[in-house]
């Protein structure tokens, strides 16, 4: 099994919700964000304002939606984690 948080892999500088944090470089954005996110949830749903987060974790649920890098509705399980990216939960409906 794959270590994710093993001590010698290299890592990434990415920042989470505002928080900057070294993740591993070889991780899904969504599993960046599970290990760094405070209270754990990626979205809100659009309709009823539920907390929503990643279910599947190969991109067939939508639950983990984020906003990357100012682009919003971005499948987050299907992004690997990048220097300097800037991650951010998503909120109810996008922006147009």
């Amino acid at each position: 099994m794959l270590d994710v948080l093993a001590v010698n892999q290299p890592t990434v500088t990415v920042t989470i919700c505002g928080e900057r944090v070294d993740v591993p470089a070889n991780i899904s954005v969504a599993a960046a964000f599970l290990l760094h996110s405070p209270d754990r949830y990626f979205r809100t749903s659009p309709v009823t304002g539920e907390k929503r987060a990643a279910l599947c974790m190969m991109g067939v649920c939508f639950e983990c939606l984020l906003e990357i890098d100012n682009v919003s509705q971005v499948q987050s399980c299907l992004v690997r984690v990048k220097e300097g990216m800037q991650i951010n939960r998503q909120a109810g409906l996008r922006a147009l």
